[in-house]
């Protein structure tokens, strides 16, 4: 089943409101965004603009990055391959990369501030071949 990226919002949008047992009404107001429109964002059906997440974000004082941070991490389990079980590749595991390694980015030591970088792809020889075909 795939899970959209709106519906992982919006359930995470949801959960941060209900654990603070704020309203719908209460976090409208605060947001400055309809009642109505808050309803659709947090059950999946609005694709909200980064500027309305900024807002929503503000009025719960959830910081934005950690929003996005949760959403990956709900969404990290339906993004793997069926057949190894393994991480698809642009999604590590906590001390792992499947198909390339973790590199530092610039100054800092933040989790942010690390790149991904993918090896380019290698040609197989003959029997890497006969073994793929084998299989």
């Amino acid at each position: 089943m795939t899970v959209l990226l709106r519906e992982a919002i919006g359930e995470r949008l949801r959960r941060t409101r209900t654990a603070q047992h704020r309203t719908l009404r209460e976090v409208s107001r605060t947001a400055r965004v309809s009642l109505g429109y808050l309803s659709e964002v947090e059950r999946g059906r609005k694709e909200a603009s980064s500027e309305l997440l900024a807002a929503i974000c503000d009025a719960l004082s959830l910081p934005l990055a950690d929003l996005l941070n949760g959403v990956a991490g709900d969404l990290r389990p339906h993004l793997v391959n069926g057949r190894t079980g393994e991480p698809r590749v642009g999604f590590a595991t906590e001390g792992s990369l499947e198909g390339g390694r973790l590199a530092k980015a610039g100054t800092g030591d933040s989790k942010a501030e690390l790149l991904i970088a993918h090896p380019l792809p290698r040609k197989l020889t003959k029997a890497a071949k006969a073994r793929a075909a084998a299989a």
